[in-house]
């Protein structure tokens, strides 16, 4: 049997070009590379999933390559880059610091940077999650830090900037990750599906991005999910289903309803989103956010922060006709209240139909203050 491979193992960036949303950070270093104006320290902040690491390697790879392409990236041909994929350098050093945070594990690091390199130009010291450094680690490495030998380049990466110590910070050129936008990590979905010969549904993959929270690598953990739950065809239901999270319809009949002032409808849409299972906060939470959509969707130049797949977005688009931007924010008013006072309330299902009861009389309310 074949063994698995995790997607963000098996497609995990090999060249600058391929890193996902982070492209003014690899412009900006594959330029440094050109240029050869190489700092000795970098510092990769930004939060999980986005890309520090896997940037750091493939920067380590790039500086030591006898053969570098025009494009300023590894020739994967030279013997510095085979023995880099083989997980066989000697000038790519790495370090846990969550597990290896203590003045010895330092200064093990330091006494190592004094050798030059057997092969290639550059010895390349990758410490990840640096803010696990105690003090007096971090104090142990401050010297060498500033005045590394010429072969050695340090790059750190953490997710949790503010606790480094300012004398660290100033030692090294910062870069801040972003976050990974949904498109982008949609279409990087959408590309590993047909590799994989697995049909999907682009709903399905926009549902997964925005699940992911800007984060590639759990986007790539919850396509495997999905693949191992839905096999190779990759459909909304599926996706909905297996990561528990209440289809769009349920958000727009509501929405329709209460604007209808259809106060039974809306009650018996809550009653069967309760009765499969869903929390009454998080529903609230998620109206709350389809109103906001509604919101933004009023005016073309707010409309691009609607970070959802085209075919919804054009839901969004015609419901929001419908209704006027005062009628909204009463109701994201109502909502907004009855999201605080949830975890307070002794009786939350009633507190959720009671907000429910109340957006749905939010019209006649408008109109009589109109009269």
């Amino acid at each position: 049997m074949e063994d698995f491979i995790v997607s963000a193992r098996k497609y995990r960036p090999q060249t600058f070009d391929t890193v996902v949303g982070q492209k003014s950070i690899t412009s900006t270093l594959k330029n440094a590379i050109k240029n050869n104006h190489l700092a000795q320290a970098f510092l990769f902040c930004g939060s999980r999933g986005v890309g520090k690491t896997t940037t750091a390697r493939i920067l380590a790879k790039t500086i030591n390559c006898t053969n570098r392409t025009e494009q300023i990236e590894g020739c994967d041909q030279c013997e510095s880059c085979k023995s880099f994929n083989e997980g066989a350098s000697l000038n790519v050093y790495e370090l846990d610091a969550a597990s290896n945070n203590s003045v010895d594990d330092i200064r093990n690091l330091i006494d190592q940077v004094r050798i030059a390199p057997q092969l290639g130009t550059h010895k390349v010291y990758i410490i990840d999650e640096v803010h696990m450094l105690s003090t007096q680690a971090f104090n142990a490495f401050l010297k060498t830090l500033e005045e590394p030998p010429a072969h050695a380049i340090f790059i750190l990466a953490t997710t949790e900037k503010h606790k480094i110590i300012p004398t660290i910070l100033s030692r090294c050129q910062i870069f801040d990750f972003n976050r990974i936008k949904v498109k982008d990590i949609s279409d990087h979905l959408a590309q590993i599906a047909v590799k994989e010969g697995i049909t999907a549904d682009p709903d399905a993959l926009h549902l997964i991005a925005q699940k992911a929270d800007g984060a590639l690598r759990d986007a790539l953990s919850i396509f495997d999910q999905i693949v191992s739950f839905a096999g190779n065809t990759i459909t909304l239901n599926a996706v909905l289903e297996n990561l528990n999270v209440l289809d769009y319809d349920y958000f727009f009949k509501i929405v329709e309803s209460a604007y209808k002032e259809d106060i039974p409808a809306v009650l018996l849409l809550f009653n069967d989103i309760i009765e499969k299972g869903f929390d009454g906060h998080n529903f609230i939470v998620g109206l709350s956010g389809h109103y906001r959509n509604l919101l933004i969707c009023k005016d073309v130049r707010t409309a691009k922060l609607l970070e959802v797949s085209e075919t919804i977005e054009q839901r969004f688009i015609e419901q929001a006709k419908l209704l006027d931007a005062s009628y909204i924010l009463r109701c994201l008013g109502v909502l907004s209240k009855a999201d605080v006072d949830y975890k307070s309330s002794k009786n939350q299902r009633l507190l959720v139909e009671l907000a429910l009861m109340q957006i749905s009389s939010v019209k006649s309310e408008l109109e009589k203050k109109n009269d």
